[in-house]
């Protein structure tokens, strides 16, 4: 996989690439796994999303909070949503397993291991990391330190950190210094590449419910 840092690249300044589809252009590649930051439509990289959909690749092994971009899966693995989010923390933080109480004696734990403490049962569950990470910030510093807004912080943090690469969608981009370091919710240091969205979309997602037909 190509060095993200590498001055080789073309339409980037330092970590700022002119845009989605170049971000991505020489580091996403078949049956690679991908960490993508949001929930439902709140948070999302959606132009990052739409780029990699533009991209062509394929076999992809995506987490996340909920299906964004993705149809008719072959395979599915049920996880709890706080688990998920744990295993994503674990994973950026180079721990590489845990046990939790939660999910035990439901499918979430056949074939995992489970261990009693003190009286109390928990499932093994194993860290995630992946090649890339795809997340959505509000704002970022051109040294990619991320501020999130509300609620669309949501489980962004924990995808950047568990990624090999991160790629940080925002926007709003400021220089170095401009962002008051105790308002830092995500360092730099996790942040391999930056795109500016201006104008994202910011989708609202509402309840459908099914027309009834003749009397009741």
């Amino acid at each position: 996989m190509p060095d993200p840092s590498s001055s080789a690249d073309t339409g980037r300044k330092g970590k700022v690439f002119a845009d989605a589809a170049t971000a991505l252009a020489d580091i996403v590649a078949d049956g690679q796994t991908l960490a993508v930051g949001g929930f439902g439509l709140c948070g999302i990289p959606e132009a990052l999303i739409a780029a990699l959909r533009d991209s062509g690749v394929t076999g992809l092994t995506a987490i996340s909070f909920e299906r964004q971009y993705l149809g008719g899966e072959l395979e599915l693995e049920f996880n709890p949503q706080g688990t998920l989010a744990e295993r994503l923390r674990a994973g950026g933080a180079g721990i590489p397993a845990f046990f939790t109480a939660t999910g035990f004696g439901t499918i979430v734990a056949e074939g995992k291991e489970t261990r009693e403490f003190d009286g109390k049962h928990y499932v093994l569950e194993t860290a995630l990391t992946a090649d890339i990470a795809l997340v959505k910030a509000w704002k970022a510093d051109k040294a990619g330190n991320l501020v999130f807004r509300k609620t669309a912080r949501n489980f962004n943090p924990a995808c950047a950190m568990a990624g090999k690469i991160c790629v940080a969608e925002v926007e709003e981009l400021v220089e170095i210094g401009d962002i008051d370091p105790d308002q830092v919710h995500l360092p730099g240091i996790y942040v391999d590449r930056i795109v500016v969205n201006a104008a994202p979309e910011k989708r609202i997602e509402q309840r459908t419910v099914r027309k009834t037909t003749g009397e009741h």
